[in-house]
């Protein structure tokens, strides 16, 4: 089992809200006692998601919060090389996810995650 889990934006989002019980039980599972990080594209969504109102918190907050509560983290890769690896990820238009799972793909880690697109297409997805 890898000792580095991803997370998506959405389960980064209810963590932030303490809604812990939206994850399945192998979400819960797969994020207790093992280090959590985002990719930076997470960050980027979360910011979006602010922008447009569809989020009340900066993104600087949540992350801030969850490194805090969690010890989450932005994961360092080359951004060229987590392009690469989103080049093949061509069952998605959605850039957000397209990147997010690359990031995930790039350093085989599991991506926790609801999306059933990308757990249809990611063999380390977990839900």
């Amino acid at each position: 089992m890898a000792s580095v889990v991803h997370l998506d934006t959405h389960v980064v989002l209810w963590l932030y809200a303490g809604r812990v019980d939206l994850l399945s039980d192998s979400a819960t599972a797969a994020v207790e006692g093992r280090e959590c990080a985002v990719s930076p594209m997470v960050v980027l969504e979360l910011h979006f998601l602010n922008e447009i109102g569809r989020v009340v918190d900066h993104a600087s907050a949540i992350m801030s919060s969850l490194a805090a509560a969690l010890g989450l983290r932005v994961a360092e890769y080359s951004f060229g090389s987590v392009v690469e690896h989103a080049r093949g990820l061509e069952w998605t238009r959605d850039p957000f996810d397209r990147l997010i799972t690359a990031q995930a793909r790039a350093v085989d880690a599991p991506l926790v995650t609801r999306d059933r697109s990308i757990r249809a297409n990611y063999s380390e997805a977990i839900w």
